[in-house]
């Protein structure tokens, strides 16, 4: 049996299809059961990692369990440190859940640090939750990857909503820095290997796909692929807490989630290793280009693009 804590998110809900692909029997852990329907091949149970409730009967049985639970909300009242308090006091939670109840094989989706300065906030915090879930299973891996591209990703769809809505795209001084983005396919398959791959046992490692762009180079190919001509503005300056706000206005994302997003941007994020994990996985990433194609294409299964 395998547990996937966050099932209800994004990649949660990815992985969940993916396992279920497979035939393999999964175990999905929700503060609120009903957001996830009944399915063949997944046990749903109710539980709050933070506050250790159900925890004890999700993993009970376990071999494997993902770790995919990520805080970005407002704190919600003065004794509330934030989400790097929430996320500290929830690994530590299924750390001890999962130290008690033997598990295995704990895998954990982070994101990958610069290595030329301090990181944000927002990567800091994942690097804490990955070292505490570490610690507390010895064959736990934890994956590091930088922007996702997929069409419910909240960093590839901050960029298309400024792509979209923007004719004139103003270009920050962090334009220039570097990144290493992976397809969500990808970073899924990564995730769903993990368990067999006992190379990585108590390994951290970085996942990457195959191109190496900087922020303004993935804003302009992003407008090529849409089909449309946009002027992009260099600055001198960055500015975040004021480009934030803008930035959340326009791409409807909330402010709480936008800033630490933004603020990752500040420095390079590339890859240890670019190598390391797609030959341990035998996995041969997605081009940029392509990755975008397919979450556009899935993005406007569902939902119009007016700038396509």
């Amino acid at each position: 049996m395998e547990l996937i804590t966050g099932a209800t998110g994004y990649v949660g809900g990815r992985l969940l299809e993916r396992l279920l692909a497979e035939n393999r029997p999964v175990r999905a852990l929700a503060r609120d059961p009903s957001r996830l329907a009944p399915r063949a091949g997944v046990e749903v149970l109710g539980g709050d990692i933070i506050s250790g409730r159900g925890m004890r009967e999700a993993l009970e049985g376990c071999a494997t369990a993902y770790y995919l639970v990520h805080s970005m909300e407002a704190p919600t009242g003065p004794d509330d440190g934030g989400f790097s308090d929430r996320d500290r006091r929830a690994a530590e939670s299924f750390a001890d859940a999962a130290r008690a109840a033997g598990v295995e094989r704990v895998v954990y989706l982070g994101g990958i640090a610069p290595t030329d300065a301090e990181p944000s906030a927002h990567i800091a915090s994942r690097i804490e939750v990955e070292q505490i879930l570490l610690d507390a299973a010895p064959a736990a891996t934890a994956l590091r990857a930088s922007v996702l591209i997929g069409s419910r990703s909240s960093s590839f769809r901050m960029l298309v909503r400024l792509v979209e809505r923007l004719r004139v795209l103003p270009m920050p001084a962090w334009r220039r820095n570097r990144t290493q983005p992976i397809a969500e396919r990808d970073a899924v398959e990564f995730l769903a290997r993990t368990p067999g791959i006992e190379a990585a046992a108590g390994r951290s490692l970085d996942i990457a796909g195959p191109d190496v762009l900087s922020y303004g180079e993935m804003i302009e190919r992003i407008a090529e692929s849409m089909g449309v001509a946009r002027l992009p503005i260099g600055l001198g300056f960055s500015l975040i807490p004021p480009a934030s706000a803008v930035v959340s206005a326009l791409t409807d994302q909330p402010l709480d989630l936008v800033r630490p997003l933004m603020q990752s941007l500040e420095h390079e994020l590339l890859p240890r290793d670019a190598l390391e994990a797609p030959e341990m996985y035998g996995i041969r990433a997605l081009p940029f280009d392509r990755a975008v194609e397919r979450a556009l294409a899935e993005w406007e299964r569902t939902e119009e693009l007016a700038a396509r």
